[in-house]
């Protein structure tokens, strides 16, 4: 997929309210196409439930585009098959089944259920493909359930690989992870992000400083700053909610997300 047949993601004055409590509050954000976005934020800062509210699983006011159609109103699984495709905190894969019977099922979701239960006498091209791309090549035939955390993730990830997605929104994929699948999974998201658009919802600070091409800051429900990690970090603003208080001295940026 080129840079230019890649789509963006538009969202203009996105409201997501349960009991009166407004949760995402006039939220305008311009994912463009190719990036690579973290969202970071406090607790209850809004993030999870903007991607719920992208994926249909949240109703919401306002107006989210991608590739130049209206998402809000539209089922979560006719949002699927525009394209647009999300992970969880806890990885959703069918442990009882190997890493390329997984790749399989996800890339068969379009077919026929009688044609799934058929043996495969090959592996599909586009499964193949995943499984190098997110590293699993050498997994190929071990049983989901017996993955490590991380390599749990990267299936997912996978998964939504072979279904096509062409807007990948991950929750914090690298929690729990050790460093090096931390890294591992930073390079992955890299990769994926050169032919689609990514958004990270993300708390790990030095992974985001590591990884992002772009960030946007949400507090209260509304986008309190955006730009490149550094000019993120460097957002009195961002400090304040971060540390709990003003900084004194520029300086101060570079303990963003850290521990007072």
């Amino acid at each position: 997929m080129t840079e230019e047949a890649l789509h963006g993601l538009t969202i203009s004055e996105l409201r997501v309210s349960f009991d009166g409590f407004t949760a995402v509050d006039g939220v305008d954000l311009r994912v463009g196409p190719g990036d690579l976005r973290f969202l970071i934020g406090p607790n209850g800062a809004g993030k999870t439930t903007l991607v719920d509210a992208v994926t249909g699983l949240a109703r919401a006011t306002g107006s989210v585009r991608f590739g130049g159609r209206e998402l809000l109103g539209r089922p979560v699984h006719r949002i699927a098959r525009l394209g647009i495709g999300r992970t969880f905190q806890t990885a959703t894969v069918f442990e009882n089944l190997t890493v390329v019977q997984n790749l399989d099922i996800a890339a068969g979701a379009g077919r026929r259920p009688l044609t799934l239960l058929r043996q495969r006498r090959s592996v599909p091209p586009e499964v193949d493909e995943a499984l190098t791309t997110v590293g699993l090549a050498p997994h190929a035939h071990r049983l989901a359930g017996t993955l490590s955390h991380g390599q749990k993730q990267w299936l997912e990830i996978g998964m939504l690989l072979v279904q096509n997605v062409e807007l990948l929104l991950l929750d914090e994929p690298v929690a729990g992870m050790s460093h090096e699948e931390r890294d591992a999974t930073g390079a992955l998201l890299r990769t994926v992000a050169s032919e689609r658009t990514v958004v990270v919802i993300e708390h790990d600070m030095e992974f985001m400083r590591a990884f992002a091409s772009s960030v946007t800051v949400l507090h209260a429900g509304r986008v309190l700053s955006e730009g490149s990690p550094a000019e993120v970090r460097a957002d009195p603003r961002v400090q304040e909610v971060y540390l709990g208080h003003a900084p004194e001295r520029p300086t101060a940026a570079a303990h963003v997300g850290e521990e007072p």
